[in-house]
């Protein structure tokens, strides 16, 4: 029965774990099905390549190699003895020489008593049981990790897109200061300015493609790759909604490894202590053999049996130790319940703070701020404002698109630590929504974002 319960438990594990992938598949509403020419990697492929490469997966292929042998050894019978016995030789007298020997061939073995195999089986199929909860926790962990890494590339990129259009931009405004310096309505000090603003963009270019290098790099060696094979990942940063109530997300709290261990681990102990307990019936060791005398040249049968005294007194400290680790369990189980919570309390708010502040920034700030720039420039390049006030004015919608990606990139990260906490994905409906899109941030067309919609 056993046997059966634990196979259904394993299929039904599987399932939900392939729910989970599919599920942190779509996390980032990945638009693009199809890897183009194997330059682009989805969040699919990355799940998919770790799973099936991670070197700290591995080594639970040895693991359960150990613990299959250990359960076939659990199933053993006591093993049998054969024994050889002389007596009455290489003595004195009449026992000088074998005239008076007698050899005894026997076989013995011990008879358990108490159901002690029945108890070992069931000690090695709940550590085969806990074996599994403690992969699927390896397995969680390193699906949150994929998908961590793989936003933060995602963002890299939106980063990098945004340096180059700041880079594009302070071209432009250089080019507006030169008019303006040639004509004599502002200072060669000015354009000096301005020429070591576009200088100093192009750095941050370069800041960010090393950035958007070193984090490629990270996200490949999850499935132990020192080699990059994709030139970008594909995905939508901006694509969320709200989260589920926070009491909804609580319950699935216990689906979590992390508290499903806990109970493997109760369970294990107890097997154990019942294993302990089955200590104290006391084992009947037999011999059965055949005794020749060669006095008489005569043969008989003998037998004999022995069993141990005070089994049950002797046993009672390690009763008593496995009770007292199986009720530790539980209260380990209980404290980790209210941590999860809280780290849960903790992602829910961080994330919806996350996604109110993108709201906020795309749908009010970020369009009053393009608004703001381009009245400026036209203002600059008639004479009414200042070169401080063209630049602030840049520098302030620039600040603003790198807070939204930063927001953006918050809310998926946090979203990820939910779905790896509650052991399943959030619904499809909180990361795809039509209504939400890279807008602010990227063309239709899908080139490069620009800052104001203003041609250089």
């Amino acid at each position: 029965m056993f046997l059966l319960y634990a196979t259904h438990t394993a299929c039904r594990r599987l399932y939900k774990f392939n729910s989970l992938v599919v599920g942190l598949s779509i996390t980032l509403l990945f638009t693009t099905s199809a890897q183009a020419a194997g330059s682009t990697l989805s969040l699919a492929q990355a799940i998919q390549q770790a799973l099936s490469a991670n070197p700290s997966l591995k080594s639970f292929h040895f693991r359960e190699q150990q613990l299959n042998s250990q359960l076939a050894s659990a199933k053993l019978s006591p093993a049998y003895e054969l024994g050889l016995e002389l007596a009455n030789f290489a003595g004195s007298g009449e026992f000088k020489d074998f005239d008076q020997a007698e050899a005894t061939v026997s076989l013995s073995s011990t008879l358990e008593l108490g159901g002690k195999r029945d108890a070992r089986i069931a000690v090695a199929q709940r550590s085969r049981s806990q074996f599994e909860t403690q992969r699927e926790l390896e397995t969680l962990s390193l699906l949150g990790e994929v998908t961590r890494r793989y936003v933060a590339v995602l963002a890299a990129q939106q980063r990098l897109a945004l340096a180059n259009s700041a880079e594009a931009l302070a071209k432009e405004a250089r080019n507006a200061v030169a008019k303006r310096a040639q004509a004599g309505a502002s200072p060669k000090a000015e354009l000096k300015r301005a020429e070591a603003a576009a200088k100093q963009a192009h750095l941050s270019v370069y800041a960010e493609q090393q950035q958007l290098r070193y984090l490629k790099v990270a996200l490949a060696a999850l499935w132990g790759s020192d080699k990059v094979s994709f030139e970008s990942v594909s995905g939508d940063l901006y694509a969320f909604a709200e989260d589920v109530g926070f009491e909804a997300l609580f319950t699935r709290l216990a689906a979590n490894p992390a508290i499903q261990l806990f109970t493997a681990e109760q369970r294990l102990k107890e097997a154990e202590l019942s294993l302990a307990k089955t200590a104290a019936s006391m084992d009947i060791n037999w011999s059965l053999g055949v005794k020749h005398m060669s006095a008489s040249d005569d043969t008989a049968l003998v037998a004999g049996f022995s069993m141990p005294l005070f089994t049950g007194s002797r046993n009672a400290a390690a009763r008593r130790a496995a009770t007292a680790a199986s009720n530790a369990v539980a209260v380990r189980k209980e404290a980790a319940l209210l941590t999860l919570r809280t780290q849960l309390f903790g992602a829910y708010s961080n994330r919806q703070q996350a996604i109110h502040i993108a709201q906020d920034l795309r749908q009010e700030i970020i369009p009053a701020l393009q608004t703001a720039l381009q009245e400026t420039k036209q203002a600059y390049q008639r004479g009414r404002y200042s070169y401080l006030d063209y630049v602030s004015a840049q520098q302030e919608l620039l600040n603003a698109q790198r807070s939204l990606i930063a927001a953006a990139s918050t809310a998926l990260r946090y979203g990820a630590d939910i779905e790896q906490l509650t052991a399943q994905p959030l619904a499809a409906s909180h990361y795809l929504s039509s209504g939400l899109s890279s807008h602010y941030l990227s063309n239709s067309n899908g080139s490069a974002p620009t800052l104001t919609g203003l041609q250089p």
